[in-house]
């Protein structure tokens, strides 16, 4: 089984031009056409059986619709966590909403949404959605679309897991793209869980199985960060490398099903 902890989809009506703006700003080259039925396709060619939809909130008037498609697109394939924006002026009220609809985290983006990752009026939204018994997803590292420096770099992280004590927090891109001596550095043996996406062919075989073995393969999730990271070269990548087999199960789907339960 795989478990793709890191995708992004939008509804139909807007999908084409979030791709075209999207593509156009990263320079990637996308493998879906960012809707839910693309990405389902796009999952059976590439042997993924379980993606993570995973949505940001770029305007607090954002956050009910937002939250409503990701609940509405939830099924056998498809888990989506839920957003809220750092300006709310009721973030409880708004993880009770994400609560309530049955989704199963929350996704931050600190530079699409403004903030910076360790900031106090963050930690105590963290808190409140750890609380909840949510998954928190970061954004973490280099983006494309915004200038250094980058609001959640592996320091940050590690300040957050030092604050709230680690748990149900992920940082995506193996901890912060591009900034992988600062992963090992600061991030590494923390209690918190990293994403592959941004994939292998970044920070390549050497250094993924060194903080695989360093970090603890039960802390680590595969991702590919759809449809900006192909999964059929990020999964063969992975298989091929050497890990024992009880390893990749925890990269490929038992981490993730632990954190979904």
């Amino acid at each position: 089984m795989v478990i793709d902890f890191h995708a992004h989809v939008f509804p139909d009506a807007i999908a084409p031009r979030t791709l075209e703006k999207l593509s156009s700003v990263s320079g990637y080259r996308p493998v879906t056409d960012l809707t839910v039925s693309g990405l389902l396709g796009y999952m059976d060619r590439a042997g993924v059986d379980i993606s993570v939809v995973q949505p940001v909130v770029t305007k607090p008037s954002h956050t009910l619709n937002t939250n409503r498609f990701a609940s509405e697109i939830c099924s056998e394939r498809i888990v989506s966590f839920g957003g809220i924006h750092p300006d709310t002026d009721d973030y409880k009220r708004d993880i009770d909403y994400v609560c309530s609809l049955g989704l199963k985290g929350l996704k931050f983006h600190a530079e699409y949404q403004g903030f910076v990752l360790d900031e106090p009026r963050m930690l105590r939204i963290y808190d409140y959605a750890l609380e909840k018994g949510l998954v928190i997803l970061h954004h973490g590292g280099f983006d494309p679309a915004f200038p250094a420096p980058f609001r959640s770099d592996p320091k940050r992280f590690a300040n957050v897991v030092a604050e709230l004590g680690g748990g149900r927090i992920v940082a995506a891109h193996f901890g912060g793209h591009d900034q992988w001596d600062d992963v090992e550095e600061y991030l590494v043996g923390k209690d918190i869980y990293l994403d592959t996406s941004m994939g292998t062919e970044y920070y390549g075989r050497e250094r993924f199985e060194r903080i695989v073995r360093a970090h603890g393969a039960e802390r680590i999730l595969f991702a590919t960060d759809s449809p900006w990271s192909d999964a059929v070269t990020e999964i063969a990548n992975i298989k091929a490398w050497s890990l024992s087999d009880e390893e990749k199960e925890l990269i490929f789907h038992k981490n993730a099903e632990r954190l979904l339960a």
